[in-house]
């Protein structure tokens, strides 16, 4: 048992390895944001858990809320125009009832954030090193030549080549794989429980992408952390995820194990997902599959399904009435369509999809990076 004291009062965290139950639960989480054009709600409803040592996918588009959500779990919200609730459990714990200075003491030690873009995220003024020994001063209780011994180690662990020298260099001097993996480095400083990697292999060239996900599922073996791995490539959890949660909108469009999801997927959106991959069986110069339209405006968002406008099997009922999340079947696998697909196929005609479908309003409905 780990105690942690925050403010006037301790922290109880269990081991790892001793958790009874989820580890992680999130209950009807909402998170919108206050703008001159009107209410954005970028997170609608959203519940799901995560236990210990497993990997949860968490797949949509630009502006599904991805990124929201992940911001939402941690308490990495702006402080103004924001309406948020729901609740957030971790290790026994309500994160949505503590206060900064509680969180503070959550952060980086039982539960970290990989961001999206380490060029932004990372300090630029300051050396890698003293960057990650903060959080080892801070939660480990090191002195200074302990925590920048141990920054040395873990740049070795994440595979930053002579890390004796690299720990005094500064992130400009850093390709983007190595801002990277300075980035799990910091998040993995202090052993969390759970980490929420945020698009960790944005704007990486393939090769890369592949070494920084190997990296991340040989740490969590070794560790037997949880993961939440977000992303819009389907491709990207196909072999890593243990679960898979499909966004649109906001909102949680499909969930189901990993393998029951690419066999039996039973929403046109996840289908679409699916489509937009790049097959390396492809003959050259074969035109990619897109989904037609754009995401709806959070702030007026259409009555009915939120994807009907640009599905092309959609009817009367799926614009009237908006699908709950059901199952037919395997208990586990969860999805909001009023005519779900058997064996991959629809059951009705499809019909043209227009591309004028509603426009989102910008990056206010999808969060500051990639919601």
């Amino acid at each position: 048992m780990k105690a942690r004291r925050s403010g006037g009062r301790t922290l109880e965290f269990k081991d790892a390895g001793t958790q009874v139950g989820p580890l992680l639960v999130v209950d009807d989480v909402h998170t919108s944001f206050r703008t001159a054009r009107g209410t954005v709600r970028a997170v609608d409803g959203v519940s799901f858990d995560v236990h210990e040592g497993k990997t949860l996918g968490i797949v949509g588009e630009s502006g599904s809320g991805k990124t929201v959500l992940a911001r939402s779990i941690m308490g990495l919200l702006p402080p103004r125009d924001v309406i948020r609730s729901g609740t957030v459990r971790f290790a026994g714990h309500e994160l949505t009832a503590m206060d900064d200075k509680d969180l503070r003491q959550v952060w980086g030690a039982e539960l970290s954030m990989i961001f999206q873009d380490p060029m932004t995220a990372l300090n630029p003024v300051k050396r890698i090193g003293v960057q990650i020994a903060e959080s080892l001063i801070l939660h480990l209780g090191m002195d200074k030549k302990e925590a920048g011994s141990t920054a040395v180690e873990l740049l070795r662990s994440v595979g930053i080549p002579s890390p004796e020298d690299r720990v005094k260099w500064y992130p400009f001097q850093l390709s983007g794989g190595m801002r990277q993996r300075v980035m799990i480095a910091i998040a993995l400083a202090c052993a969390p429980r759970l980490v929420l990697a945020d698009e960790p292999t944005t704007g990486l060239d393939v090769t890369v992408q592949a070494q920084i996900l190997d990296l991340l599922a040989e740490l969590q073996r070794e560790r037997h952390m949880a993961v939440i791995l977000v992303t819009h490539d389907l491709g990207v959890v196909a072999s890593r995820a243990d679960d898979i949660i499909v966004m649109y909108a906001g909102r949680v469009v499909e969930r189901a194990p990993t393998h029951t999801l690419f066999h039996d997927t039973k929403m046109p959106y996840t289908r679409a997902l699916m489509d937009s991959i790049p097959r390396l069986a492809d003959p050259s110069g074969v035109r990619l599959n897109a989904i037609a339209g754009r995401p709806p405006d959070l702030i007026n968002p259409p009555d009915g399904c939120r994807f009907a406008p640009r599905c092309p099997y959609a009817q009367d009922k799926c614009r009237e009435s908006e699908p709950p999340l059901r199952t037919v079947g395997s208990a586990d696998h969860l999805f909001a369509c009023w005519f779900p697909l058997v064996d991959g196929e629809s059951t009705v005609p499809p019909v043209p999809v227009s591309l004028s479908a509603p426009v989102a309003p910008g990056p206010q409905s999808s969060g500051a990076s990639d919601a």
